[in-house]
């Protein structure tokens, strides 16, 4: 279970770093960029929900850092749980 545990974590922390990579280049680079719309197929998914409920304010977008947030979140639960299971079997 640790080891699965550890999996999701590092799977979870590699996204939250393409979500920062999103973010950043969506500053400088053209949107219509191979490298960028590659990127944006895979984190657009999970903020346009967000999107939804929280629109831009003053014109800067602050998806990026609730869905971060929420994967934080979702990782120390997933992770406490598995490990709790773990350790008690």
């Amino acid at each position: 279970m640790i080891f699965i545990a550890s999996v999701i974590h590092r799977v979870i922390q590699l996204f939250i770093l393409v979500i920062i990579a999103q973010a950043i280049l969506s500053f400088f680079m053209d949107p219509f960029h191979p490298v960028r719309r590659t990127i944006d197929q895979v984190v657009d998914p999970f903020l346009n929900p967000i999107r939804r409920f929280l629109p831009p304010i003053a014109n800067l977008d602050f998806s990026p850092i609730v869905l971060i947030i929420l994967l934080q979140l979702i990782d120390s639960i997933i992770y406490r749980l598995l490990v709790n299971m773990a350790i008690s079997s």
